[in-house]
């Protein structure tokens, strides 16, 4: 968690710096049209007017840390300002340049379509924040769209960019939420059928909005000095403890930059699988390179554990991008940013081990997150490994809903004797977890309450309390996540003008490990009429 700044400065007091466009060069060609753009980090670029800009919620910590003030946030300008109809003093708008491999193939230019950055400003405590416009109008990479963004994906991604930072999940922040007053045609699915919607644009806020695809465009076009000079910089500015004993920029800085890469990225997809988050869309352009979560788009959580599971209909038939695929997924993109980093170091050996060491950092952190989860003290591989693997085999076997089952585990009594308890004592606890009990066999309830017994064995022999097992679980196990078909309300009531929902989510997610006893109605399982709904089960890269 970032801290917060006690005493915010004001909106109209705030200082940018702008290192990204005063130290990379930029696109030669100033006028706004689809291109593609050469030897270039970014194209300057202005946000489009709207007609009606109006606040539907903002962060309230994030606007803190920025150094904005409560008054601020509920001013006309605010919502003049980060809609982009105002230009503060200081900022210099522009859309940075950028390729990508999407679903596994190289897809050229691809760049800053609907985003718009405003600049990158620094804060009483010298933290940089880049703000962009999500949904701000066209740029020269828009290809052939309209750069705009609707309500639907923005309450989404809004809510969720939050909803991750408050679980503890590394995540590009939103700073607000705000309506155009225009409407926006979109075909939510690609299939022939589209209508008219709300406009809105989110803020949304991180140290840099770098990707692994911004590193690529210029090793595909053979402008090695353009990535050396876009590496330099991204190193100096947003890793200068990796230059603290040495000098200037080398080949062992490049290779330690990735390994730092490799770390961050493989830390991130554990706490993606503690929570259950599927991103949806992990292409290479979505990857940040500060391993934070990027591009809140077809993104999804798992309401029951299906490893399959992926939200994305693009992505129905491979499933490349499904629940049990991230962590190969991200490997696989740590690749290609390998690939293309490449011509700087001309050794394979260092990129080899690097990739070797996100494979360690990953094993170990899921190892660890799953002893958490459960409410070991630590992890004993000789045991725990197979009594992780049974009970992911079991979760998965009957339609289970993973954020319920953890947080009921926890009510489990460890300091129980297992040899008194019948089968149906066992699975009291958990029994809400499952979504049709009718539909457990004999034999499973049998098999589960067998490895729940081994579990408690687990736990009496490492001699761990019950007061302790349940503070350990109850601290990496949600109560609360921003289930689908939750945002789905939130997007419909919105839709008709009541924002209401939105921002009871965003306060509800802002202590998603807390009991919150008068919010246990967004602590249930997804109800039967989402399971097969628009935006509750099925998602676009519209979305």
């Amino acid at each position: 968690m970032t801290s917060q700044i006690n005493n915010p400065i004001g909106l109209n007091k705030l200082v940018f710096d702008n290192q990204f466009v005063q130290q990379l060069p930029a696109d030669s060609e100033e006028s706004n049209y689809r291109r593609q753009v050469m030897e270039a980090c970014y194209s300057k670029v202005l946000p489009a007017k709207v007609s009606k800009p109006t606040v539907v919620a903002y962060s309230k910590e994030m606007a803190t840390q920025l150094g904005i003030t409560a008054d601020d946030c509920e001013s006309e300008q605010f919502a003049n300002v980060f809609v982009g109809n105002e230009i503060l003093e200081g900022m210099q708008p522009y859309a940075m340049c950028y390729g990508g491999h999407q679903f596994g193939n190289w897809a050229g230019q691809l760049g800053d379509g609907r985003a718009i950055n405003l600049g990158e400003t620094v804060n009483v405590e010298n933290q940089r924040w880049a703000l962009q416009l999500k949904g701000a109008g066209p740029t020269p990479y828009s290809r052939s769209a309209d750069g705009l963004a609707v309500l639907r994906s923005s309450v989404r991604e809004f809510l969720c960019s939050e909803a991750m930072y408050h679980l503890g999940v590394p995540t590009t922040r939103a700073l607000s939420l705000i309506l155009t007053g225009e409407e926006v045609v979109r075909d939510m699915f690609y299939d022939g059928n589209p209508r008219k919607e709300l406009g809105a644009v989110v803020c949304r806020v991180a140290p840099c909005f770098t990707r692994f695809g911004s590193f690529q465009i210029f090793t595909s076009r053979g402008e090695i000095d353009v990535l050396r000079q876009f590496v330099d910089y991204t190193i100096s500015t947003d890793f200068p403890h990796l230059l603290k004993n040495n000098k200037s920029l080398n080949k062992q800085v490049y290779i330690s930059w990735f390994e730092e890469v490799c770390r961050t990225t493989a830390e991130m997809i554990v706490h993606w699988q503690r929570v259950g988050f599927v991103h949806g869309v992990m292409n290479t352009d979505n990857m940040s390179i500060l391993g934070l979560t990027i591009d809140y788009g077809p993104y999804g959580w798992l309401d029951d554990f299906d490893p399959d599971w992926t939200p994305n209909t693009t992505d129905a038939g491979e499933r490349r991008y499904r629940y049990g695929q991230q962590p190969q997924i991200a490997l696989w993109n740590l690749l290609q940013l390998a690939n293309a980093i490449y011509p700087l170091v001309e050794e394979e050996q260092p990129f080899q081990q690097a990739l070797t060491m996100y494979n360690e950092t990953f094993e170990k952190g899921w190892n660890t997150m799953m002893a958490n989860k459960l409410g070991l003290n630590e992890f004993k591989p000789e045991s725990d490994a197979k009594l992780f693997s049974e009970l992911l085999a079991l979760l998965a076997e009957a339609e289970t809903d993973m954020t319920i089952f953890y947080r009921k585990l926890a009510l489990l009594d460890v300091e129980e004797s297992v040899e008194t308890l019948a089968d149906e004592q066992l699975l009291e606890p958990i029994l809400d977890a499952w979504y049709r009990l009718d539909a457990l066999t004999d034999d499973y309830k049998l098999r589960f309450a067998n490895w729940l017994r081994k579990y408690m064995l687990r736990l009496q022999n490492a001699g761990v309390k019950q007061i302790d097992k349940e503070k350990r679980m109850n601290a990496v196990n949600p109560k609360y996540v921003l289930r689908n078909y939750l945002s789905q309300l939130a997007i419909d009531k919105a839709e008709q003008g009541d924002y209401s929902l939105v921002n009871e989510l965003l306060e509800i997610m802002r202590h998603p490990y807390d009991e919150q006893v008068d919010k246990e109605e967004f602590a249930v399982k997804r109800p039967e009429w989402a399971r097969h709904k628009a935006g509750c089960s099925k998602l676009s890269c519209s979305s």
